[in-house]
């Protein structure tokens, strides 16, 4: 391992250059002009990791491409273990542009932080492990295991092409273990292992009033607004101590442990510390709960979008013909997603005033994941994160959602690791995205060690 480590450390200047060429890319999976930098970014991809002695290949999907990077298969007279490490290439939208301090995709360090779109969600993560094979291969030193590399290009909008690609290649991905590297931990000092991911729902509610826009003077007072009418809904959902009103929605939902509550107790920061970092005058969520509790380990009720009527400068005296509403719901394990979203819709229907017309439009859903953290392929995880950052590492329930880890299970067989290396003030999905320098040389020395301690069990 000396030798390993030894080039980590000799190496970091070229790792970060390039690690910059690879946040170059504009890889932006939601916006269709984007198309040919994701394919340029994946070609990168591929022939970097063919560069530092990986088989490396490109799967054209129905969507973006997916690459494919395997380590050289060892002769063994008994079966090797086999571990995928998953990730992706493609990154959020950097809008809104004039939020950002320097160009999204022109990489900028200040200090022991690296700014770009993408840093931290989810290239530099990914990278990370990379480079730590790339170690191992460079130095002769032999993996205690063979490793394929799954890197796609549609997880921001949902990996639509992923599942079937792992159903087609179900043999060559078979493996004891996922290892995903697109989470966070606390900080530095508190290095953490995930063994949950909250489930999603989400859709969008309308209501429709009359035909069209009315003058608000001319018909106001004898016709429902269909914004009034949405408000008034809406705030019917949820009750003053933060719990959602809506019959049957905490259906499923399973008690934190004993054990469970005492990692919560070993997390960093206090409830001011969050409050100025989200710039909130107050926080606010479900009574009976810590605020790291509802934010992983509770189901929510979120509305992400609200409009209706004239937006534009000035005022424009109208009744609007309808108004709309974006919502998405967190799931906790065991909630089933068609389950909460049927109790949702019901209990619409059920309250919506005659006054209007409800429509309901289904999106995507997923089922939250929960793995045992008391398990050896946890254990031995939190073992490699003690030893590259130099603290007692914790166990945590991650409050985001990544739909492809029920798939890993479903298709594959396969529990996940979520070994994140992101910061909460990383700031993912927003303006100013970074990644701590820190995170990626100790996430590389965590790569590092978790082959060999993994094979270990």
């Amino acid at each position: 391992m000396q030798a390993v480590l030894d080039y980590l450390k000799q190496n970091q200047k070229r790792a970060l250059a390039e690690f910059c060429e690879y946040l170059r890319f504009p890889s932006i999976s939601a916006q269709s002009q984007h198309d040919d930098d994701l394919t340029a970014c994946a070609q990168w991809l591929a022939a970097h990791c063919k560069h530092i002695g990986l088989d490396a290949k490109i799967h054209s999907t129905a969507g973006h491409p997916i690459v494919t990077a395997t380590t050289p298969r060892v002769k063994s007279k008994t079966k090797r273990p086999h571990y995928m490490v998953y990730g992706h290439y493609d990154v959020q939208p950097p809008e809104p542009f004039n939020l950002w301090t320097s160009p999204p995709f022109e990489p900028r360090i200040v200090g022991r932080n690296i700014f770009a779109r993408g840093s931290t969600d989810n290239k530099g993560q990914n990278f990370a492990h990379l480079k730590a094979v790339e170690a191992y291969l460079k130095t002769g030193t032999p993996l205690p295991c063979d490793l394929t590399f799954v890197i796609e290009g549609e997880e921001e909008v949902g990996s639509a092409s992923l599942s079937t690609f792992l159903k087609k290649h179900r043999r060559a991905l078979d493996c004891e273990a996922v290892v995903i590297s697109d989470t966070g931990m606390p900080s530095p000092k508190h290095p953490a292992l995930g063994y949950s991911l909250r489930g999603i729902i989400a859709f969008e509610i309308t209501l429709h009033g009359p035909a069209r826009d009315l003058h608000s003077g001319g018909f106001g007072g004898a016709v429902d607004n269909p914004a009034m009418a949405l408000s008034q809904l809406l705030a019917q959902l949820r009750d003053k101590n933060g719990r959602i009103t809506i019959p049957g929605f905490y259906d499923g939902v399973v008690p934190l442990s004993a054990y469970e509550r005492k990692q919560y107790a070993r997390l960093p920061g206090t409830d001011a510390e969050l409050q100025k970092m989200i710039g909130v005058k107050k926080l606010f969520g479900e009574r009976g709960f810590s605020s790291s509790e509802q934010r992983s380990a509770r189901p929510t009720f979120e509305i992400n979008g609200l409009t209706s009527g004239y937006q534009g400068e000035g005022s424009k005296t109208i009744i609007p013909s309808w108004a709309r509403a974006k919502i998405t719901c967190r799931l906790v394990p065991n909630q089933k997603p068609e389950h909460v979203r049927n109790a949702v819709l019901a209990h619409l229907k059920k309250i919506c005033p005659p006054t209007v017309r409800l429509e309901i439009e289904a999106g995507h859903g997923a089922e939250a994941y929960l793995v045992s953290p008391t398990g050896k392929a946890a254990q031995s995880s939190l073992r490699a994160l003690k030893q590259a950052f130099g603290h007692e590492p914790i166990l945590m329930r991650e409050g985001g959602s990544i739909p492809i880890v029920n798939q890993f299970k479903k298709i594959l067989g396969a529990d996940s690791l979520l070994l994140g290396l992101g910061l909460p003030d990383d700031n993912a999905h927003s303006p100013n995205e970074k990644f701590s320098l820190d995170c990626f040389e100790k996430g590389q020395l965590m790569s590092a060690h978790l082959w060999q301690e993994l094979a270990k069990d």
